[in-house]
């Protein structure tokens, strides 16, 4: 969930990375009182996001600038439309120029891919889930823009749930624990509200996990036919999430297996940043 906390924190340093010192092209060439007013302008088709990341970056330059969102998050756009108009001192307008189209062009570029991974779906029970693989203090962004793009948020953070992997498998079976008393003594440990995911990459792995007790089995990089199986096989007892080789080209045929859940790292470590501009007029 994007805060407004979290949106502040994370704009204020952007804006303190762009302009440690201030704005010296700005505030040397441009006269004191000069007003503009600048228009975003899609250069391609999308689905928008990060409008309150994009009028937040003007808001914390200068309080005086009034931004209009001509659209919300979640629409779709086309090339040419104008998403919002920004009006105040110039000066001002061209300081967080920069770091306001690079948040919205990033977070656009993740919720459109997003939405040509959720209609690529269409018709499966399947939905479409981010992982962790997000730019280091970006999350918060990243994450909002998957869901702007109809995609659904996996856990936020390590803190969020449990969830073991070949490598936290791997190191019990190296010390010889056996998984499914492992994962028993967790669930007692943990409050009740406490998600437990399992990932497994064999087959003959999956008893184990629901003997004992996972929520959730994650089958990572299966084929199509072992996914249909692993879908037989658990049935109703888990959920069942799919990863690994997810593309836009295979993620219509994992869903048609009958899996509940596709996580997606590209959507958030792959997606290209939309071409959006802001077109500036001096007023006066």
């Amino acid at each position: 969930m994007l805060t407004a906390t979290a949106l502040t924190r994370i704009v204020a340093a952007a804006l303190e990375e762009d302009a440690p010192w201030g704005d010296l092209t700005s505030t040397t060439l441009l006269p004191a009182d000069a007003t503009a007013t600048a228009d975003l302008a899609a250069r391609e088709s999308g689905v928008f996001s990060g409008g309150d990341v994009f009028a937040g970056a003007f808001a914390l330059t200068d309080p005086t600038i009034t931004v209009d969102l001509h659209v919300a998050d979640g629409d779709a756009f086309a090339s040419g439309d104008v998403l919002a108009s920004v009006s105040g001192p110039a000066r001002s307008i061209l300081t967080a120029e920069r770091v306001a189209l690079n948040f919205t062009q990033r977070m656009s570029g993740i919720a459109t891919l997003t939405a040509q991974y959720v209609r690529a779906i269409e018709g499966t029970k399947a939905r479409i889930v981010d992982t962790r693989k997000t730019t280091p203090g970006l999350r918060a962004f990243e994450r909002h823009a998957v869901v702007s793009g109809g995609g659904t948020n996996h856990r936020y953070s390590l803190s969020d749930a449990v969830m073991a992997k070949d490598n936290h498998l791997a190191v019990l079976q190296r010390g010889g624990t056996d998984l499914a008393s492992a994962l028993r003594d967790a669930l007692q440990a943990l409050p009740h509200t406490t998600h437990v995911v399992v990932e497994v990459d064999r087959l003959d792995q999956v008893e184990a996990v629901l003997a004992g007790g996972a929520h959730t089995v994650l089958l990572d990089n299966f084929s199509l036919e072992d996914l249909r199986a692993g879908v037989a096989l658990i049935g109703d007892r888990a959920t069942v999430e799919a990863s690994g080789g997810v593309n836009l080209d295979t993620v219509g045929a994992i869903a048609a297996t009958g899996v509940d859940v596709i996580s997606v790292g590209a959507l958030t470590h792959s997606a290209r940043a939309l071409d959006l501009g802001l077109d500036l007029r001096i007023d006066g």
